[in-house]
């Protein structure tokens, strides 16, 4: 019998929620976005009253979409974390509420292994490398055991973050990285930036510095900005490769928001051509924080019994995926 299950995501300025079915089918994925002003970052209070705001009629969206009704569904999901505290409370209240008065199981979902498992059901791909980059994570990951394990990460800002940073300081709106996307579309004129690896991890602090200082010096937007993306991406690149050479695998995914940058996916898909291994990216419509990432997630995670009662259902602002069970996979 399929099953019919709702996601909702809440960790940061993406209200969201999702219906899918338990043989795969995403029936819905409305949401609404929290945007700062210009040259401003998330505000996590802003972003949980806009949250608030949404979430009726995203939620009704949600299940209109989907064409069934509140009473069908057999649990509700929802992003426990990691994520900004009062964005992820505001997520739980809903789920809580939900869950309560239809009588239906509450599952939680960490959000990063949701962004993998989405993107494991979207792309086909059953055992890959993964490269998970977004606003919130940097990391090079690979499932062994019971868990997802991380290979190689960030030692200071997500790539999401050294993107968004610079476009601020720059006068836009976060999330600024389509913006610098095309601007690098603009260029080829490369411009030495640090390049740090260590180990199999990274580091952009230096980078943001340096552009940063580049920019106010008078060197051109486009410039700066083609030069962060070559950079940053070729940093990434390598501890995925070394992480796809180390661990014998035959599939790399990129998962997250910045999944979405062509740049980085040609860059990616190059390296893995070189290793005759299978390349795939998240579909550009579920490549930023979305409902269907919990919903998939939480299904799978009910399936091998993970659930949690009402009065327990907290939230985790910092919750790594390296410590969450993975007992579907098992």
């Amino acid at each position: 019998m399929v099953q019919l299950v709702l996601g909702i995501e809440s960790t940061a300025h993406t209200f969201s929620a999702s219906v899918v079915s338990s043989d795969g089918r995403i029936l819905s994925n409305a949401k609404n976005v929290y945007r700062p002003r210009e040259g401003g970052g998330i505000h996590p209070f802003e972003a949980a009253q806009s949250h608030i705001k949404a979430a009726a009629g995203v939620l009704e969206t949600a299940l209109r979409e989907s064409g069934i009704g509140a009473d069908e569904l057999d649990s509700v999901c929802y992003s426990m974390g990691p994520g900004l505290g009062p964005c992820l409370r505001v997520g739980a209240v809903v789920a809580r509420s939900l869950a309560s008065s239809l009588g239906v199981p509450l599952v939680p979902v960490n959000h990063a292994v949701g962004h993998i498992e989405l993107g494991c059901l979207m792309c086909g791909s059953d055992d890959p490398v993964v490269l998970l980059v977004s606003g919130g994570h940097t990391m090079v990951i690979a499932h062994s055991g019971t868990r997802w394990r991380v290979l190689g990460e960030t030692l200071d800002l997500t790539l999401g973050q050294l993107l968004d940073q610079f476009g601020r300081s720059a006068g836009l709106a976060s999330p600024c990285g389509r913006a610098i996307e095309e601007a690098a579309s603009r260029s080829s004129a490369y411009r030495r930036l640090p390049y740090s690896v260590k180990g199999n991890d990274v580091s952009f602090s230096g980078l943001l510095t340096s552009a940063k200082r580049m920019h106010e010096s008078g060197a051109p937007f486009d410039d700066v900005c083609f030069s962060i993306q070559e950079t940053a991406f070729s940093m990434v690149v390598e501890a995925t490769e070394r992480a796809l050479a180390f661990t014998g695998k035959t599939e790399v995914m990129i998962v997250g928001g910045v999944a979405a940058n062509s740049r980085l996916s040609d860059m990616m898909s190059t390296m893995v051509e070189r290793h005759s291994a299978r390349y795939t990216v998240m579909p550009l419509r579920y490549s930023g924080d979305c409902g269907a990432q919990i919903a998939w997630t939480g299904y799978l995670a009910g399936t091998a019994g993970v659930a949690v009662p009402v009065r327990e259902s907290v939230v985790k602002q910092s919750w790594r995926l390296d410590s969450v069970d993975t007992p579907w996979r098992s």
